[in-house]
């Protein structure tokens, strides 16, 4: 059973608060099929690190990705949809981030539990506001989901009202819209929660984009919000001094994956934004996680940690990861 803890006792945990990215191939790395009961086994590792932050009195609001998980979701859809209708993306997004919440929440709570803490998890269903005119909806180039023959284009694009483009020769792909997010619905309760010591996940997945009708009604748009841009928003929106960014490496590099790649340990931003103008990370890797920790930083933020699940302790502790701070 858990503890019923008066709300006197879950008032303001602590002066630091910190926005935790955890990137979804963390809770299903590719090398695996990504069944569930293997999600939940890496969901519970990953959130083993999360409680380094919680025995230190951190306000926490977690963020994660979903591109496996909604992968898996749309290959659901593709297999079954001569039987069933197929869900748009924007519902998926939506289902991914039930889903993943869900197993972040119950392996948090009973990590929690297992600590003797009694502070509270909740997850949220979270939409970000885009703009409707924005020029990725009119031109959509993120590709998502599996490849598709030349032969079956046609028919996809005009069964489905899909816009399908070439990715690779003979290779080709859906392409949605990836627009700029504007600000997170529900933003004030995820600052109010989290201050109240509330551990929230939210924006997960990068959010759901939305957008305003003629009408002022809200609209769900197929398509998906960058989740480094998403957290970097949210860590803007709660006031957040730190935000650790959870990904696959232990540290960043310049010249990465070459005979003289050196790894970076501290840097100022004005060090980022110099080597991020000469092209030091990839585009569709670490070139967005660059950008989001530039952009926390140049609101409220003061610190940004990017290092991997295994160095979280160390990297709290300043003696692992790769630490970028404002300039002096």
């Amino acid at each position: 059973m858990f503890n019923i803890t008066p709300i006197k006792n879950l008032m303001k945990q602590s002066n630091k608060t910190v926005v935790i990215a955890l990137g979804g191939n963390a809770l299903s790395p590719k090398n695996e099929a990504g069944t569930i009961q293997q999600q939940f086994k890496h969901t519970r590792k990953s959130l083993k690190a999360v409680l380094h932050f919680v025995k230190l009195n951190y306000n926490i609001c977690i963020t994660h990705g979903n591109g496996p998980q909604v992968g898996a979701e749309m290959q659901r859809n593709e297999i079954s949809m001569k039987k069933i209708p197929p869900l748009p993306l924007n519902v998926l997004v939506a289902n991914t981030q039930g889903a993943i919440g869900y197993m972040i929440q119950q392996s948090l709570q009973n990590a929690l539990y297992q600590s003797k803490s009694n502070r509270e998890v909740v997850s949220l269903i979270s939409q970000m506001k885009v703009q409707r005119d924005d020029n990725a909806i009119k031109n959509p180039s993120k590709f998502i989901g599996k490849s598709f023959g030349k032969e079956k284009v046609n028919y996809l694009a005009k069964r489905y009202k899909w816009t399908i483009k070439e990715q690779e020769k003979g290779c080709w792909r859906r392409v949605v819209p990836s627009p700029e997010p504007q600000y997170i619905f529900n933003g004030a309760s995820i600052k109010h929660l989290v201050e109240f010591g509330t551990i929230v996940i939210a924006g997960g997945g990068g959010g759901i984009p939305s957008y305003n009708t003629k009408s002022g009604s809200l609209r769900g748009l197929d398509g998906v919000v960058d989740k480094d841009k998403t957290a970097a928003l949210i860590g803007r929106i709660i006031k957040s001094e730190e935000y650790f960014i959870i990904t696959d490496v232990d540290n960043i590099y310049l010249n990465y994956n070459t005979d003289n790649q050196v790894k970076i340990s501290n840097a100022t931003e004005s060090e980022i934004k110099k080597w991020l103008d000469e092209g030091h990370f990839g585009a569709g890797s670490m070139e967005p996680k660059i950008k989001s920790a530039l952009y926390f930083l140049k609101y409220h933020g003061k610190k940004v940690v990017i290092t991997s699940i295994e160095k979280i302790e160390d990297a709290i502790d300043n003696k692992a990861g790769t630490h970028i701070t404002k300039d002096k």
